[in-house]
């Protein structure tokens, strides 16, 4: 009951803590890439009718890039470190969780096709993939089962 436990726990916090490491980034973003003169990044409307006009540079992709691979190697990572067994599994969870963001997201936020694809292809199974290592570099002694 304990494993259960604690399994379910690691996979609460991988998602809370990669959660909010993504949306720490995307927050950070305006602010270290300036959106494009008028564009309020708040407000959907505001970015999909940016992205019509062509506003929109392949610099402005750079933070969400980064927040959706941080956030999904960052919860797969705590999710690996923390779960008492079916760690590689548990830690794959978060990441076809965050998957699963980023295609409902490609849905509602418009962005160039280049974009969605490098983003759906590299930001969550590889990055999860990756929390997974670098947790095992950490602790090698962790069991992946």
């Amino acid at each position: 009951m304990l494993t259960l436990l604690r399994n379910v726990l690691a996979l609460i916090l991988g998602l809370v803590i990669g959660g909010a490491v993504n949306m720490a980034l995307i927050m950070l973003s305006p602010s270290i890439i300036p959106p494009p003169i008028g564009v309020d990044v708040s407000k959907v409307e505001s970015i999909a009718t940016a992205m019509q006009m062509g506003l929109y540079e392949p610099r402005h992709f750079i933070m969400p890039f980064l927040a959706h691979a941080l956030g999904t190697l960052t919860g797969a990572f705590i999710t690996y470190i923390i779960a008492a067994s079916y760690k590689l599994p548990l830690a794959y969870v978060i990441g076809v969780a965050f998957l699963c963001g980023g295609i409902a997201a490609s849905y509602m936020i418009p962005a160039p096709i280049w974009f969605i694809a490098l983003d759906i292809v590299v930001a969550y199974i590889p990055m999860a993939w990756l929390g997974i290592h670098i947790a095992n570099r950490i602790k090698p002694n962790i069991s992946s089962t």
